[in-house]
């Protein structure tokens, strides 16, 4: 498979989070058949351009932590969307209890 052929997989899956819901790496990782490779759906997302559409701002850490620099642009960018969309920080954490995607919408 090439990259750009895996790039897809990943930007398919990742369209189907839900908006208010959020999904790990490792989960869109698992999703699309490639279970252990977090880091690479990561590089994926990093390669993403500024306008897309994509909702990348709705994929974290299995710690329930943005995975982007604290303080930088693109982190609170992506804390700002995912309050936007009624998903709540505690102590710097989603809840993954309460807001992870179930992967339900996979076909």
């Amino acid at each position: 498979m090439s990259e750009m052929q895996l790039s897809e997989i990943v930007w398919h899956t990742v369209a189907l989070i839900p908006s208010g819901k959020v999904a790990t790496y490792g989960q869109i990782a698992r999703l699309c058949g490639y279970p252990g490779h977090a880091r690479g759906v990561g590089h994926i997302l990093k390669k993403l351009p500024a306008e897309t559409s994509l909702p990348w701002h709705r994929v974290i850490n299995a710690k329930g932590e943005i995975a982007l620099p604290v303080g930088s642009d693109a982190e609170r960018l992506q804390r700002q969307r995912l309050a936007s969309e009624g998903v709540h920080f505690d102590k710097g954490k989603v809840r993954l209890r309460i807001y992870q995607w179930d992967g339900s919408s996979i076909k």
